[in-house]
C-alpha cells in the first residue's frame, strides 16, 4: 500500500531533538498531561546505583489515573473494558464507574488479607475481568503485581513466587482453551509446595468449566471474600516505587524479574497513546495479546485506560475460536479503531484463509490501523495484511524491559513511508544506536548490536528484582553509557531502523556474518510459504550453514521437493551463493512460545544434536518432536 508523508519532517523532528537536548523539560512537559497527587520537582535524577530514575518525589497512583480520575472527570458511564470470551461464549461490559467500584473492592479483600504497599501478589489467571481487576487493585494499594501466564508449569510458577515472595496469590480454577479446559489449582498447589516461600493466602475464582477443591488452609473462595469486603481507597506511591514486577527468560534458565515503577510507567503510557497510536479518548482500543506478557500490562490494561480509551479483553485466538475471521468480528462488533497484535497471529490467519474471503463480511468501518511487534514483522505478511485489509500496518519494536515501543512510526506527531522490513524510526525519548563490537558507531547501512544511548527514558526498567547486578552485567556493562537490546540490526540513510532478530540469530558461513533474518525474508516472500524460520547449525567445514523450516499455506503441496528447490534458488537469487542455504525441510509447524516467539535457539540445539530444556513458555511441546522427526 503506497503511503504519502502527511505532513512535514518537522513534528517529529522537533520532538526527537527536544528529548535528545533537554529531556528533563521534555519529560516534565509529559508528566503534566497526568494526574499527580503530588507534581514532582525532580525530573531526573540517579539512584545509589548511579542509575537514572524519573519524577523521584512525585506522588501518584496508577489505579486512580486508570478508572477514578475518568470518572471524576465525566467519564464514568463509559465503556472501560469490553470482555468477549468465544471459548466460553461470555461476552460482558464494564464502564469506567463499575470497573472502578469493582477494583475498588478487589482491593478491599487484598486489604483484608494483610496486603499493604510494595506487598507482593503474584497473579495467574486466564483473560477474564477479573485478572485485569486484580492488577488494578494492586496498583491501587500500592502493592506490586506479578502476573504468571495461566498455564505455566508448576515449577516455573515455583520460581517466581520464590523470587517475588508474594502475601497472596490470585487464582482461577481454570483456563479455558480451543478445545481443551485446564485445571489451574492443582498448578498452583504444586508450585507452592515446590516453592521455599509459602503465600499466606491462595484465592480462587471458581469457574463453572472446572471448579477447584479449596482444600488447603491457605485457600479462599474469591466471590465469597469480594461480597465481604469494603472498597478501599487509593493508596498515594512515589513515583519511582515500583508497580509490578514481570518476569521474563533468562540466558542463565533463572527469569528476570522486571521492574517497572508507576510514574514513569504512567507518564510513557499516556505519551505513547497520543504519539504514537494516534488514539483518542473514548476510542475503542484492542491488543489482542494475553495479561501474562508485556503488551497485556501496557496496552490491554493500563495505557488504554489512563488515556480514556476503552479496551478490550479476548480470549481466543486468532484462529478456530471458530475460525481464522475472529479478528475481523471483533473489530467489526466493537468498533475497534487500532488493533494491535504480533505477527505470528496474522500469519496463522493468512495460513487458513489465505485469500482472506473470510474479511468481505466485516467492513471494520472504524479500523484505522493495525500494529505489529513481539517478533520481526517480516514483509510478505506485512503486504499480505495491508493488502486484503486495506489498512496501513505499523511496525514497531520494543522490549519487555523498556514497557513501550523503542522505534515505531509516530503516527500522532506524523507519517511516515513505509520501508517493508524497518521498524521505521526511534522513537523521542529514545536515541539508538548501532555499535560495533568495540562499541563504536556503525557506518549507516552496517549491521551491529542495537543500543540506545542513556538516560534511558520513562518507563524502562531501573533494575532487575533482588539482583540488580544482573541488572547491570546483562544490559549496561557492554558498552559503557549504552543499554543493550541484544538484538542487531542497522540504520539506514534515512534514519530508519531495521531490527534484524537477536545478535544470537547473525551466522558465520566462511568469515561472512549472514543474518537470519534476512533470509527469512527471502524464504517467507513465497507464494507458497505461510511463515517460516532460518536458524544457524553447525558445520565443520564453514562454521555455520543455514536450515530453512517452513510452514506451507492451506492447500500447497510441494511434489518431488519442488517448493524446496524454489526457496533454495530464490535465497540464492537474492542473497547470493555465499550464503550457502542449501537445505529447506517443510514441517507442519514452528515451535512458539505461547506469545508466539519461534524458538529458534531450542531449534538449533535440536538440530546440532545437543542436550536442550523445553522451555516454560512453550505454546506446544509436541511441536518439537515434529522438529526432530523432520531432521533426522
Amino acid at each position: 500500500m503506497n503511503r504519502r508523508k502527511e505532513t512535514t519532517m518537522s513534528a517529529y523532528q522537533d520532538a526527537f531533538d527536544f528529548a535528545a537536548t533537554e529531556p528533563e523539560l521534555f519529560w516534565k512537559q509529559q508528566a503534566q498531561s497526568i494526574s499527580w497527587f503530588r507534581f514532582p520537582e525532580t525530573i531526573l535524577s540517579n539512584d545509589e546505583h548511579g542509575i537514572e530514575r524519573w519524577f523521584a518525589d512525585g506522588e501518584l497512583n496508577t489505579a486512580y489515573l486508570a478508572l477514578d480520575y475518568h470518572v471524576d472527570n465525566g467519564r464514568g458511564d463509559q465503556t472501560a473494558l469490553i470482555y468477549d470470551s468465544p471459548v466460553t461464549g461470555k461476552k460482558a461490559r464494564y464502564s469506567y464507574r463499575v470497573l472502578r467500584d469493582q477494583v475498588a473492592k478487589t482491593a478491599g479483600m487484598l486489604a483484608s488479607l494483610g496486603v499493604e504497599k510494595g506487598d507482593r501478589v503474584v497473579i495467574y489467571m486466564p483473560m477474564i475481568p477479573e485478572a485485569a481487576m486484580a492488577m488494578l487493585a494492586c496498583a491501587r494499594l500500592g502493592a506490586i503485581h506479578s502476573v504468571v501466564f495461566g498455564g505455566f508449569a508448576p515449577s516455573e510458577l515455583a520460581v517466581r513466587i520464590e523470587d517475588a515472595e508474594p502475601k497472596v496469590v490470585l487464582t482461577a480454577s481454570c483456563g479455558v482453551e480451543v478445545s481443551k479446559v485446564i485445571p489451574y489449582k492443582p498448578l498452583v498447589d504444586q508450585a507452592v509446595m515446590d516453592s521455599r516461600w509459602k503465600p499466606d493466602s491462595v484465592v480462587v475464582f471458581q469457574r463453572k468449566e472446572c471448579l477447584a477443591d479449596l482444600n488447603q488452609a491457605r485457600d479462599i473462595d474469591w466471590v465469597t471474600l469480594f461480597n465481604r469486603s469494603a472498597p478501599h481507597d487509593c493508596v498515594p506511591v512515589k513515583a519511582t516505587d515500583p508497580l509490578y514486577i514481570l518476569y521474563t527468560s533468562g540466558t542463565t534458565g533463572k527469569p528476570k524479574g522486571v521492574v517497572r515503577d508507576n510514574g514513569g510507567h504512567a507518564v510513557a503510557m499516556k505519551y505513547s497513546m497520543e504519539s504514537i497510536y494516534n488514539v483518542k479518548p473514548g476510542e475503542v482500543y484492542w491488543a489482542a495479546s494475553d495479561i501474562g506478557w508485556v503488551v497485556g500490562h501496557s496496552y490491554i490494561v493500563y495505557a488504554p485506560l489512563i488515556h480514556g480509551c476503552t479496551t478490550i479483553m479476548y480470549e481466543g485466538k486468532p484462529v478456530k475460536t471458530p475460525d481464522p475471521a475472529a479478528f475481523w468480528r471483533v473489530c467489526e462488533e466493537y468498533g475497534v479503531s487500532i488493533l494491535f497484535s504480533a505477527p505470528t497471529a496474522f500469519r496463522a490467519i493468512k495460513k487458513e484463509d489465505p485469500e482472506g474471503a473470510l474479511l468481505t463480511a466485516f467492513p471494520m468501518k472504524k479500523l484505522r490501523t493495525i500494529f505489529m511487534a513481539g517478533e520481526r514483522l517480516d514483509p510478505p505478511t506485512l503486504e499480505w495484511v495491508e493488502t486484503k485489509t486495506q489498512r496501513p500496518v505499523v511496525d514497531h519494536w520494543w522490549q519487555t524491559e523498556t514497557g513501550w515501543a523503542i522505534a515505531g512510526n509516530p503516527l500522532g506527531l506524523e507519517t511516515f513511508d513505509l520501508k517493508p522490513g524497518s521498524a521505521t524510526k526511534a522513537i523521542p525519548g529514545y536515541q539508538v544506536e548501532v555499535l560495533n563490537e568495540l562499541g563504536e558507531q556503525q557506518a549507516m547501512n552496517e549491521q551491529g548490536y542495537i543500543a540506545i544511548k542513556r538516560p534511558l527514558p520513562p518507563s524502562c526498567l531501573p533494575t532487575v528484582w533482588r539482583n540488580h547486578d544482573r541488572f547491570e552485567s546483562g544490559y549496561l556493562s557492554q558498552f559503557p553509557g549504552y543499554y543493550v537490546s541484544g538484538d542487531g540490526g542497522y540504520i539506514d540513510e534515512d534514519g530508519y531502523l531495521f531490527v534484524m532478530g537477536r545478535i544470537d540469530d547473525v551466522i558465520n558461513v566462511a568469515g561472512h556474518r549472514l543474518s537470519t533474518g534476512e533470509m527469512e525474508e527471502v524464504v517467507g516472500a513465497h507464494e507458497a510459504v505461510a511463515e517460516c524460520a532460518v536458524i544457524g547449525i553447525h558445520d565443520d567445514l564453514k562454521g555455520q550453514l543455514p536450515l530453512g523450516l517452513v510452514v506451507l499455506k492451506d492447500g500447497y503441496v510441494s511434489e518431488n521437493g519442488a517448493i524446496e528447490a524454489e526457496l533454495l534458488q530464490q535465497v540464492r537469487a537474492k542473497i547470493g551463493a555465499v550464503a550457502c542455504f542449501k537445505r529447506a525441510l517443510i514441517v507442519d509447524r514452528l515451535p512458539k512460545t505461547r506469545s508466539g516467539k519461534i524458538l529458534r535457539r531450542v531449534i538449533r540445539q535440536i538440530a546440532d544434536g545437543e542436550q536442550y530444556v523445553v522451555p516454560s513458555t512453550i505454546d506446544d511441546p509436541s511441536s518439537l518432536n515434529e522438529i526432530e522427526k523432520a531432521l533426522y
